[in-house]
């Protein structure tokens, strides 16, 4: 198996990732999605962290504005209509079950763990249950990987080509500059 394309981990992106979620981040293995600003917005965890537990859920949304958005969605019942539609559209219903197939393969390309084998997240394949969990997989993987997750982007409030980031305490990388290093431009 392949490991899905997403970009190193640097030092920097880790003390973004412990801003955003208020909390050390942990067995962080890549950053497959990130905001117009270069801070990351979905993090890949390791199947299993580092004090033996599995962790199912590779793909996971960090940037605080967008899992707001999501949070705001959830609570206005999105994934009572996303249930619903998943039930009555076997296109959708397919689309759905493609995008737990590729959750798995892209996290056993990481690390096989027997305790979580066929779990993925947000309620896949046969219920919607996080639009967090199936929006950062659209997000990692881009439009069409998860119908679920293109609608809760789609009805979004947040856009990840717009950076709406908050004053983290530390030095965003600057796309436009690739020189800028974790140095926050001090030698």
């Amino acid at each position: 198996m392949t490991r899905p394309p997403f970009a190193e981990v640097s030092e920097r992106d880790i003390r973004i990732v412990s801003a955003q979620l208020g909390r050390p981040a942990r067995n962080v293995v890549g950053i497959p999605a990130r905001c117009a600003c270069g801070a990351p917005t979905v993090v890949a965890t390791a199947p299993r962290l580092s004090d033996g537990t599995p962790f199912p859920t590779f793909y996971y949304l960090t940037h605080p504005v967008a899992t707001a958005a999501m949070s705001f969605l959830e609570a206005a019942q999105l994934m009572v209509e996303c249930s619903e539609l998943l039930a009555s559209d076997p296109d959708v219903a397919a689309a759905y079950e493609r995008a737990h197939r590729d959750y798995l393969a892209d996290r056993e390309s990481i690390g096989v763990v027997p305790e979580i084998a066929g779990i993925s997240a947000g309620g896949m394949p046969t219920r919607v249950k996080c639009l967090h969990a199936l929006a950062a997989q659209s997000l990692a993987a881009g439009p069409g990987a998860n119908p679920i997750g293109d609608i809760a982007l789609e009805r979004s409030s947040w856009s990840p080509n717009v950076c709406q980031c908050p004053d983290y305490g530390v030095d965003i990388p600057d796309p436009d500059n690739p020189a800028d290093d974790d140095t926050g431009g001090r030698q």
